[in-house]
């Protein structure tokens, strides 16, 4: 029991450096034009992520949202029980973070991994993505 205990201090204690560093540490936001952020304001209503402030994957997501300038909703799902986590589990499928919750066509898609987050934002927002080929 102690040690749960403490191991939940020390993880809390690491995710909040990671977050101040982070918030020291913020990358420069992408420049659009305001007909440009006007367009991606509205398409950005259709995402949330649901996240942990300490998590340090979330983290890594949050500040690249911030770098492309997206006015993204943020969910905390950390409390059990809590509304945000029964939403991420039940209708996403797990209480994993990060978690974004992408409207499209009439469905909703539930996408978990940071990496694929961050592509996934790459392709919609970054001005200067350029695909594979």
């Amino acid at each position: 029991m102690i040690k749960k205990v403490l191991l939940k201090i020390f993880r809390e204690g690491i995710g909040g450096l990671m977050a101040l560093v982070s918030y020291l540490t913020t990358p420069s936001k992408v420049k659009r034009s305001s007909e440009e952020q006007e367009k991606v304001n509205t398409e950005v209503q259709k995402l949330s992520l649901y996240q942990y402030f300490t998590c340090p994957f979330c983290i890594k997501v949050r500040r690249h949202i911030r770098r492309l300038n997206l006015p993204m909703e943020y969910r905390d799902a950390q409390v059990r029980g809590g509304e945000h986590r029964n939403t991420l589990e039940q209708e996403g499928g797990a209480a994993k973070v990060p978690c974004l919750r992408i409207e499209a066509d009439g469905k909703v898609i539930w996408m978990y991994e940071s990496n694929d987050i961050i592509a996934y934002l790459n392709k919609h927002f970054d001005p200067t993505f350029k695909p594979n080929s």
